[in-house]
Order: structure tokens, then sequence, then C-alpha cells
């Protein structure tokens, strides 16, 4: 069995960090360089790191300052934010990525998908798939930060985007962002039942049991931003609760 991942997510924002609610990302919580130090002594598997306004300001990724943090963090880091070209792919792993993540250029570009997965391999390319739930209780996909549908159903979406060659889905539940209240489990075990590939339940920690509930329903690794940013829980401590319920883990030094 896989071991399950404990993945802080980063969101990046013009010279700072920022987090909200729902998507809107508001209140300044740092900058990148000190998160990512802080996060190195603290036993995570791997940080993602979005560029939130790249894509609504049509720019490319800031190479540049991912080298200087990519330089800095010692576990695997995924960058995504703005990637529209298979050339801000080549150019964000040149940088020291080592995983890309798309998620607007996806739905106009699909192709785009399975161009990186075979120049670079899928295991660098993770999708971004953020969902709303309507009034109805129909699930549906939205681009742009949380705010533009598409018509896409979660499930069907993921299924196309692992056939295109997707290495993972990040799958974040918009209304719950920055909740505390806990995963969508029933958005997580429909989309995880439906794909082979990795699912990484995004959208509503605020606890470990969360987290491991997330992962008893099909998602193989559990981000969060929300409850690192603004509680006492650690990755570590998260790691060693999940192990303790038989939740297989990378190993970690004693507490």
């Amino acid at each position: 069995m896989l071991k399950a991942r404990v993945i802080p997510t980063l969101l990046w924002k013009g010279a700072g960090l920022v987090k909200g609610v729902a998507f809107d990302s508001w209140r300044r919580v740092g900058t990148v360089l000190p998160a990512i130090k802080v996060y190195n002594t603290r036993e995570v598997d791997e940080l993602v790191l979005l560029d939130i306004t790249a894509t609504r300001e049509q720019r490319e990724p800031d190479y540049e300052s991912v080298a200087e943090y990519s330089a800095e963090c010692f576990v695997p880091l995924t960058v995504g934010g703005g990637v529209r070209a298979l050339e801000h792919m080549q150019k964000l792993l040149e940088a020291g990525a080592d995983k890309v993540a798309i998620n607007s250029a996806a739905y106009d570009h699909p192709e785009l998908v399975q161009q990186g997965s075979r120049q670079f391999g899928s295991q660098c390319i993770v999708v971004s798939v953020d969902v709303r739930r309507h009034p109805d209780g129909r699930y549906e996909c939205f681009r742009h930060c949380g705010q533009t549908p598409t018509g896409q159903e979660p499930a069907v979406w993921a299924k196309h985007l692992e056939a295109l060659g997707a290495g993972e889905i990040l799958l974040t539940r918009v209304e719950r962002d920055g909740s505390f209240e806990g995963y969508d489990l029933e958005l997580v075990e429909l989309v995880a039942r439906a794909v082979n590939i990795p699912v990484i339940a995004s959208g509503g920690a605020g606890t470990y049991a969360h987290m491991l509930a997330a992962l008893q329903r099909g998602a193989a690794a559990v981000a969060a931003a929300s409850m690192f940013h603004f509680t006492e829980q650690t990755p570590k401590e998260a790691k060693a609760f999940l192990a303790s319920h038989g939740i297989p883990v990378r190993q970690t030094t004693p507490l």
C-alpha cells in the first residue's frame, strides 16, 4: 500500500502568502521563504505552492522566485499558477519545481496535460480540480480560482484527465476552503473511485481526524493550509495520528 502524504499548501500572492475562506484569500500569513524553511523542519512529505494571481493577471509564472524558493526547499515542490504552455512547465521544472500544477489551462487546452505527461513524465503533472456543490446536490468543476463554471462533472473530468496522462488530481471543494469543517468526503470518494491515479484531498481540513477520514474514503494524500497557519497542529503530529490509526505514512522522528 502506498504511504499517505501530508502536504501543506502555500497560496502565494505578490510578495507574500495569504489565506481566507472559500478562495477569498485576503489575510496575510507571512512570506514564502520563511514558511518553506519552517516546513523543512516539520517533516512534511511535499509542499504545494500556488501563485493565485498569475492566471488572472495573464502572466507567466515567476521563475526567478521559484528558483529561489526551490533552492531552500528540501521536499518535493509542486508549483502552479499561470501555467498555460509546455514552455511554462519546462521553465518551472528547470527552476527547481518537482511537479507542475495546472487548472484553468486544462479546460482550454486539455492537450497540454497530454503533452506535459509525454515530455516530462506523468509524475510531474498535477491537475488542480476545484469543485462547487449546487443547491440540488450536483457537483460542478469551476475554474479561475473557483469563480467560473465549466459544465464539467468532477468524476468524469478527473477520469478524462487521467486518460490524458495526469499523474495526480488536487481536488478542492471550494466552499470548504478555510472552513475547518472537514473535507467533502462524498466528493473525495466520488473522484477517488473514478480514477486510478492519486487524489489529494483539499479544502476544509481542521483536525487530524478530518485527514484520517479523507484517506479512509480513498484519498492518497491530504493537503491543508489554514489548519497549519492558524492552529498549533503540525504535519508531524498529523502523521503520528494517522500512523496510530493504521494509515501507512513516511517515517518521522519521535515526537
